[in-house]
């Protein structure tokens, strides 16, 4: 007898019955964020969550076969922009230099040195006030980084500064040793300083602009002592957004910019007299969204090239030349986050549609490629393999989405039973999601119910115009999209019309929550993650600083298009609502506070519709606790089989 005769055939059982070994605990640690990669000496390092330490961010080393914490127990965060942003880089290239990092417990500047315990290198805030930084450079003894001081507990009153600092930790205890550079937007990057240390670069934008809107590039001469920098402005402006900039290694007075003045995130470079080309003119993105302070998407290499991640829904690594030809490096990942580089050897986080997250190092003249750090695994075998989908509007618009069925490597769905769904609206609303292997979605699709992650209009990936599309059209194109892909499902024969659920957080908690009004015969059933609900409150005294003029373009500007604030809430359309729905919210959260989750489940009577508002002491926006992703993913899975089974047995279909 064969081995493939001893193999069971696989069992039958009604989709979202099936058993699955797949638990909140294993969601919790494979989607924990691995990221901040970069280089000390010879080994690596990046930052790590850790969701069973209460959401605790470590910074690990790796060097050679070793792997530790840098420092044991310390939680390494900035809280720049609430949503973070770079909170380490090393001293030099010696690892025996150290690094200098943020500890976020109280967002000082410390410096660590191998076998030595942190120093700080930043004063305490005054009473009342909190000093955030990010984005470092270290150079003659100087740290330059951008500093945030926060003169409210709301976060909706900020200054931003450029500052610099010395490395000998004198500014620790003399609070005028950090010394205030510039302000020349409401909003700004960190200073990057040029290879030969004369001159000093960095990215700035103001209200009521994103970063994705438009922002101003600016050049100043480093000044001698504490001088203020005069600068000059050499790229953006109306029209054009620049997510990152780096000087070149062989031109040290070129700079790099990634721009969209042409559609979409190009790279290009700027000489010294401001003549500007584009490197390699594509439709395609070089670069993203920029909604932390010190991402990078390309990084210019010691022997002229640049590495890039470049494409569209998914993202390629590979080698720009000076004669602008891209190589890419062969591997079988498509998506490449938080690259960092020595010079020579590259490392970053890389997945795709059948890898999780791992930390990898690249050598592209050796040809080699090592994992540094694995992915965390639980289950693969019942992880579903996404596929990329793109539907039409009668209009011709169209509308992509990574679709995950439902997959058991032994149960399938009866025969001629059509297996429920769960559409996903991302956050942001401008950026997007990843077609990777993803144990969050595996947590349904093990169980039979099945997954599409829609990159609604608005969404990064597509090119400027496609982003676009949401411009004053938030809560109308999400929306309509999210609606699409559901209807598409149906009509593709993929999934049962009467049992589809929507589900998103922050602004896709505010697509899912209008999808329940605007959609009813769609959705049977919705779960809602620290949504935003009413725009005006949000607009007027909801919402922390980087994100409180957001609206403008979303909607309308303030107060002019007050009705349109007013009409686009879901809470216009409470009284359609007629799906259960569980909404779930950080008591913690200054981005989208909890009044505004609240106002949805009052609005409706919650309680009287089978729904629930379920919050979580310490958890801001984003969860991180395991015991907050357990609480929510049992609730939202109970929610959805109660839904589904409730339209099965009013079809006789059981």
């Amino acid at each position: 007898m064969s081995r493939a005769d001893l193999v069971a055939p696989p069992q039958a059982m009604p989709y979202g019955t099936w058993p699955s070994p797949v638990s909140p605990a294993d969601v919790a640690r494979c989607e924990a964020p691995v990221e901040w990669v970069g280089f000390l000496g010879d080994g690596l390092c990046w930052v790590e969550a850790r969701p069973e330490q209460e959401g605790r961010s470590a910074l690990v080393w790796a060097d050679g076969d070793r792997r530790r914490e840098v420092v044991p127990g310390w939680h390494v965060r900035s809280r720049v922009i609430e949503y973070g942003g770079s909170p380490w880089a090393p001293v030099s290239a010696a690892a025996e230099d150290g690094l200098v990092l943020v500890n976020g417990a109280d967002q000082r500047v410390h410096r660590w040195r191998p076998g030595q315990e942190p120093v700080p290198l930043t004063p305490p805030a005054p009473a009342g006030q909190e000093y955030r930084y990010a984005e470092f450079t270290v150079a003659d003894d100087e740290v330059w980084c951008l500093r945030e001081t926060v003169l409210d507990p709301e976060g909706r009153e900020v200054r931003r500064h450029l500052v610099s600092f010395p490395l000998s930790g004198t500014a620790a205890e003399d609070a005028s040793g950090v010394v205030e550079r510039a302000a020349s937007h409401h909003f700004m990057s960190g200073p990057k300083l040029s290879p030969d240390g004369r001159r000093v670069a960095w990215i700035g934008w103001n209200h009521p602009d994103m970063p994705w809107d438009a922002t101003e590039v600016l050049v100043a001469d480093r000044p001698a002592g504490g001088a203020d920098l005069r600068w000059r402005r050499v790229a953006g402006g109306s029209g054009e957004a620049v997510s990152q900039i780096e000087w070149a290694r062989d031109q040290p007075e070129a700079l790099l910019v990634a721009g969209d003045i042409s559609g979409w995130w190009n790279i290009h470079r700027i000489d010294a007299q401001g003549r500007r080309s584009n490197l390699c003119p594509r439709p395609e993105e070089f670069a993203e969204a920029l909604w932390r302070i010190g991402q990078r998407w390309f990084l210019p290499l010691d022997d002229g090239s640049i590495a890039v991640v470049h494409g569209g829904s998914g993202r390629r690594l590979g080698l720009l030349r000076a004669d602008g030809s891209l190589d890419d490096l062969g591997t079988d990942y498509t998506e490449w986050l938080s690259l960092a580089t020595d010079g020579r050897r590259l490392a970053a986080v890389a997945a795709s549609p059948r890898h999780r997250r791992t930390v990898l190092r690249l050598d592209p003249g050796a040809g080699s490629v090592d994992v540094v750090r694995p992915a965390v695994e639980a289950h693969d075998e019942f992880a579903s393999t996404p596929e990329l989908r793109t539907w039409r509007h009668p209009s011709g618009a169209e509308v992509h989405a990574h679709l995950y069925p439902p997959h058991h490597p032994s149960v399938v769905g009866p025969e001629g039973e059509l297996p429920p769904y769960v559409v996903i609206a991302h956050g942001g609303p401008t950026s997007r999601s990843h077609r990777v292997r993803n144990q969050e979605f595996a947590y349904f699709t093990s169980r039979g119910i099945g997954v599409v992650d829609v990159q609604y209009g608005g969404s990064t990936g597509f090119g400027r115009a496609y982003r676009e599309r949401l411009r004053g059209q938030w809560g109308v194109v999400d929306v309509e999209d999210v609606r699409l892909a559901a209807v598409a499902l149906a009509a593709d024969g993929l999934a049962d019309p009467r049992r589809i659920a929507v589900r998103g957080g922050s602004a896709g908690g505010w697509t899912a929550a209008c999808a329940l009004g605007r959609a009813p015969d769609v959705f049977c059933a919705a779960g809602i993650y620290y949504p935003v609900i009413s725009p005006e409150l949000w607009h007027v005294d909801g919402t922390h600083d980087f994100e409180s003029r957001y609206l403008d373009s979303l909607l309308g500007r303030w107060p002019e298009e007050r009705e349109v604030y007013a009409e686009r809430s879901p809470l216009r359309d409470a009284s359609k609502i007629t799906a259960p729905f569980v909404v779930f919210q950080g008591e913690e959260d200054k981005v989208c506070p909890p009044a505004q989750a609240r106002a949805l489940f009052d609005e409706v009577g919650g309680e009287s519709r089978n729904s629930s508002y379920l919050t979580f002491p310490g958890e801001g926006h984003g969860f991180v606790r395991l015991s907050t992703f357990a609480a929510c993913l049992e609730a939202e899975l109970g929610l959805f089989r109660l839904a589904f089974e409730r339209d099965r047995m009013t079809r006789g279909d059981a």
